[in-house]
């Protein structure tokens, strides 16, 4: 048994048919960690679907209406980028409760993995890029309302700039922030990484992503790392531990880290353009959970993307980041 709960549902497949994104990833992710070994049936907990009044601490009460009664226009669900449905808000809902599950977890036990969410590109009036619902958003503002914490981080390690969250908690223009030039001993890329920070009040983002590639615009969120193409291991962690000390040098003391741990910046991802390798991805699942940890402060974790050519890589790596929570929760 592990020593923290995963938060999962068969209901996670999603009904959008042929699509790049592997609707199955969540059922074939949990059947990995069983056959490994590495969780047990009991392990998992079922989400309670998130209500309505919790969903509208997020978003608009017009999207929310439009949502209910499905009547997007016809932009707003190309801009979602999934075929909308019922049956799809449904399993949206269902995830926006699955991270508030989730985060209650970590909240009693340090640390808790929602097999599942992580849709950080979801705003409070429109949904975009695969997002309906900002599932950490409302786990937060839920968390928040109920008392449970007042400072929330959250640490976006997923390829595409988590915009819906830096539209959400951001607030004003960033300022410059200066980066560092080397890396590792050797000199940065003629295009660096772009480091930029900014205010925040009850909720600090963070955001890694590939500079050239989605979404366009970029709202800024409190520190975001524009990656240049092609970064490896190394340069992403050393961007990593600068991100993460600044970032607790500029908002001590929050009460819960959410960790959206994208498999998307692998390699051989279809939607990404960084090179971390599988062993990479882990190496950084446990450098954020060992940031977490020392810290003293529970850790919510959500997958979010991973487009791999071979689906079974995305599985590996999300599979990863539990066997990560595990190696480094499991002798508390």
């Amino acid at each position: 048994m592990l020593p923290f709960r995963l938060v999962y549902s068969d209901k996670y497949l999603l009904p959008i048919g042929a699509h790049v994104f592997p609707a199955d990833k969540y059922l074939r992710t949990r059947d990995r960690l069983i056959s490994l070994g590495v969780a047990e049936a009991s392990d998992f907990v079922e989400p309670v679907m998130a209500s309505d009044a919790d969903v509208l601490l997020v978003h608009t009460p017009f999207y929310v209406d439009k949502l209910k009664r499905g009547i997007l226009s016809t932009r707003e669900e190309l801009e979602l980028e999934i075929p909308f449905s019922h049956g799809l808000a449904e399993r949206f809902w269902l995830m926006a409760g699955g991270s508030t599950v989730a985060a209650d977890f970590a909240l009693r036990d340090m640390v808790c993995v929602h097999v599942g969410g992580g849709f950080h590109h979801a705003f409070p009036d429109h949904g975009e890029g695969f997002c309906m619902v900002h599932d950490v958003a409302v786990a937060i503002r839920r968390m928040q309302r109920d008392g449970r914490i007042v400072r929330a981080m959250i640490v976006d390690c997923d390829v595409h700039q988590g915009n819906g969250s830096a539209a959400i908690f951001g607030e004003g223009e960033p300022e410059p922030f200066p980066k560092p030039m080397w890396i590792s001993g050797q000199r940065m890329a003629s295009r660096p990484a772009n480091m930029k920070t900014s205010a925040a009040r009850d909720v600090f983002t963070v955001s890694l992503h590939q500079e050239n590639n989605y979404p366009l615009w970029k709202p800024p969120s409190s520190i975001d790392i524009n990656l240049p193409d092609g970064t490896t291991d190394g340069q992403y962690m050393e961007w990593l531990r600068v991100a993460l000390d600044s970032a607790i040098q500029r908002f001590p003391e929050p009460e819960l880290i959410c960790y959206i741990a994208g498999a998307d910046p692998y390699i051989h991802d279809q939607l990404g353009g960084l090179a971390l390798t599988i062993e990479g991805l882990k190496q950084r699942d446990c450098l954020v959970l060992t940031f977490a940890r020392e810290l003293g402060v529970p850790v919510m974790v959500t997958y979010a993307g991973g487009y791999a050519r071979n689906i079974e890589d995305t599985v590996t790596i999300h599979a990863n980041t539990v066997v990560a929570a595990k190696e480094v929760f499991g002798n508390r």
